[in-house]
């Protein structure tokens, strides 16, 4: 099983802001949000006075926005990428005040949280949007498990640096390499306020709906197998009604009869 990384050598940005375009094409994100991003920051050692940081969903090891997630629609997958199932998500935006980096937003369109997912949902088996219209390859992407890959190579030859937001504990498994600014973020939300009381509210409902819609199904399948005593005694009650009008049709028409016979 291949396990995804992400690369970035920030000390190449240029923040022509390609990655960020071309993320938004692929997956039909809305213009004015983003699944990446690149972070300008002032920096007198830089020749231009700011560094340029290009970032995005950090796929962590031991995320905070799967621990988060009352429905468990988001994981951690085998092959090391954060996933979304936007079929599971209620929408509820735990994991989007649950992420530190702030790498999650809820989509306008859909109402479920969205992110960057490598381009998985949109074409699976391509390289990242942002990876390949990059046009000074400042990022790199690949299976780290695999000895020959680009990005096993790349990590090789430089310094890891993991940018990890005070106080969170995240363990973030995008790289950058040899060194990038700002090197820490400000504390951010480990987890938002109603996740403790959501999970098992959602799995109460889950149960109560589900004994709920037995109960209906029971109550149905009864009523048409076995129906009530009132209800037979309201359809005999009816039987009985027509066969005393039929009988006094019966009279009335032979009453009619002898009169003309007469």
């Amino acid at each position: 099983m291949a396990r995804y990384v992400m690369a970035i050598d920030s000390a190449r940005c240029m923040n022509c802001k390609a990655c960020v375009i071309a993320c938004q094409q692929r997956n039909e994100v809305p213009y004015d949000i983003s699944r990446n991003w690149v972070r300008e920051t002032p920096d007198p050692a830089s020749p231009c006075g700011t560094s340029f940081q290009p970032g995005a969903c950090m796929h962590c090891d031991d995320p905070s926005c799967v621990r988060a997630c009352p429905t468990h629609a988001t994981w951690k997958a085998r092959n090391g990428a954060v996933e979304i199932d936007r079929g599971r998500c209620i929408g509820c935006g735990s994991c989007i005040d649950a992420c530190p980096y702030h790498a999650r937003f809820r989509h306008p369109v859909t109402g479920t949280a969205d992110k960057c997912d490598y381009c998985h949902g949109s074409t699976p088996g391509m390289t990242p949007a942002c990876v390949s219209v990059c046009p000074v390859h400042c990022r790199v992407f690949g299976d780290a498990d695999d000895p020959s890959s680009e990005v096993t190579m790349v990590l090789a030859g430089h310094k890891p640096v993991h940018l990890v937001p005070q106080g969170s504990g995240a363990k973030p498994t995008l790289t950058y390499l040899d060194a990038t600014v700002p090197d820490t973020l400000p504390a951010g939300p480990v987890r938002s306020m109603p996740i403790d009381t959501m999970r098992p509210m959602a799995k109460g409902l889950t149960w109560v709906g589900g004994l709920v819609l037995a109960a209906l199904t029971g109550t149905f399948v009864r009523q048409l197998l076995w129906p009530s005593e009132k209800e037979d005694q309201e359809l005999a009650d009816e039987e009985l009604v027509r066969a005393k009008k039929a009988a006094e049709d019966r009279g009335e028409h032979r009453t009619e009869e002898g009169g003309r016979q007469a």
